[in-house]
């Protein structure tokens, strides 16, 4: 297939969902590098908190705005975004979060590899994710201990048949949270609508990536940064580590692979991610 037509055709197959709340000033900065991709898909901006900051960003990009009606939070927020999108592939985008210029073109590399094997004309692929760098400070660092772990524990879907097991997608779970949720592209023709049904507050990424791990599909995986984490000190995390709660539902999800007491044993190395918050 002609290179170029294909990039053309990728367009239509998948969609950057921008998830935005209340005022963010990383906000412009995470649309520009949407913006910037070298293969183009459609980008669109959802809200549940409509105001001056979002809607003249929206109309200074050109990028079609959708508001929800009703009570904020991010289940609601994620699975509005996620439903809006007009699309085969999603990625819910995080509002604080840059994408590298090569994301969309990474997937699509990923995607047309796959699915010009024999195994890709039998399973669909039904998660694209990969690994990324963590933003402090306003620059772009090295791989922290969090990159590290994750990188670790996802090494197994790097071969596409171990990645389209049930088993085994439980498995790279099972540690710990090793998906970067705006990493992720979902396809919605495999997962349905809606799919976040997680009642946890921090941990409904890594709770719904389980839920989605006994669908049938392969968790296609590039083991190449193509996202910028940012960690800041308005970062949802590091509000759940001040308080607490973060700890009790990664205890709680440890719970959900193990009994208590190899759970226990598990946070007392996996609180040493939370360090990333504090340096």
């Amino acid at each position: 297939m002609n290179n170029m037509k294909e990039k053309n055709k990728f367009q239509h197959r998948h969609c950057f969902s921008i998830s935005a709340y209340m005022e963010s000033p990383y906000l412009e900065s995470c649309i520009k590098s949407l913006l910037a991709q070298t293969v183009k898909t459609q980008i669109i901006m959802c809200t549940s908190t409509p105001n001056q900051h979002i809607c003249s960003l929206a109309e200074k990009y050109n990028i079609k705005l959708y508001v929800r009606n009703g009570e904020s939070d991010i289940r609601s927020n994620w699975n509005y975004a996620y439903d809006m999108a007009d699309s085969e592939y999603v990625t819910v985008v995080h509002q604080d979060d840059i994408y590298g210029k090569r994301y969309a073109e990474g997937f699509l590399q990923c995607l047309s590899k796959y699915e010009g094997t024999r195994m890709g004309k039998n399973m669909p692929v039904s998660m694209f994710f990969s690994d990324y760098l963590p933003i402090k400070n306003g620059k772009i660092g090295h791989k922290d201990i969090n990159c590290r772990l994750r990188r670790l524990l996802k090494l197994p879907l790097k071969n596409m048949r171990l990645a389209g097991s049930r088993v085994v997608k439980k498995g790279v779970l099972s540690l710990g949270n090793s998906i970067l949720c705006p990493s992720v592209a979902y396809n919605k023709k495999v997962l349905g609508d809606s799919i976040f049904t997680s009642d946890l507050k921090f941990n409904i990424d890594w709770d719904t990536f389980l839920k989605l791990s006994a669908i049938k599909g392969v968790f296609l995986y590039c083991d190449y940064p193509l996202v910028g984490y940012r960690i800041h000190e308005n970062a949802i995390s590091k509000e759940y580590i001040d308080t607490s709660k973060r700890y009790n539902e990664d205890l709680l999800m440890f719970k959900k692979f193990w009994n208590e007491k190899i759970a226990r044993f598990i946070m007392r190395f996996y609180v040493k991610a939370y360090d990333t918050y504090s340096r």
